[in-house]
């Protein structure tokens, strides 16, 4: 009995989460949750500060026309690239998928309550240990996508497109995986 009402809640928040073009549900692992509760607070980012200005101010120039002021701008790309690069991602991945998420709108929401600039599903700030916390706050919110999306590309053994559709939520399609592809080909490469 104990087990039946957590699993229910569970249960009732996936199937909110789903976009209606997902076919199976991929509920998240015993492994999955607990990565995202340890996922602590480090500072590891830029190793160079030349590296750091020439990714800051080329990144910059491609988010100026979404957000046009510049200190937002550059706080959200310094925040974006230490978190990827704590979780050991891409920040330009990271980049494409807020783009395709919420087009860098912080308190953008999904129809299916997904939240913020990564679209992170409430029920993951009470998995995480953080039932008081605020997906709106972009450092709760890319820090559990961040950890969420380095687990999926870890459980698909790198294959990009069927972690991105596990993020998304879905296993079938590849709308989702194109999309964002689109956008780290296009808008966030960076060579």
């Amino acid at each position: 009995m104990r087990y039946l009402l957590p699993a229910c809640l569970f249960a009732a928040a996936l199937a909110v989460s789903l976009p209606a073009r997902a076919q199976k549900l991929i509920p998240p692992s015993p492994e999955l949750i607990a990565l995202v509760q340890k996922a602590a607070a480090d500072n590891s980012s830029f190793k160079d500060k030349y590296d750091a200005q020439v990714w800051l101010m080329t990144m910059s120039n491609r988010l100026a026309p979404t957000v046009p002021d510049v200190n937002t701008r550059m706080a959200v790309l310094e925040l974006i690239h230490e978190e990827a690069t704590r979780a050991q991602l891409s920040p330009e991945l990271v980049l494409a998928i807020i783009s395709v998420e919420s087009d860098f709108n912080r308190f953008a929401v999904s129809e299916a309550g997904a939240q913020g600039l990564m679209q992170i599903m409430p029920f993951w700030l009470k998995l995480s240990g953080q039932p008081g916390g605020n997906l709106f706050h972009e450092n709760t919110n890319l820090r559990l996508g961040c950890t969420i999306l380095k687990y999926y590309l870890k459980r698909s053994h790198g294959d990009i497109r069927e972690a991105l559709q596990r993020y998304n939520g879905a296993t079938v399609g590849i709308d989702y995986s194109d999309r964002v592809l689109r956008a780290l080909s296009t808008r966030w490469r960076w060579d």
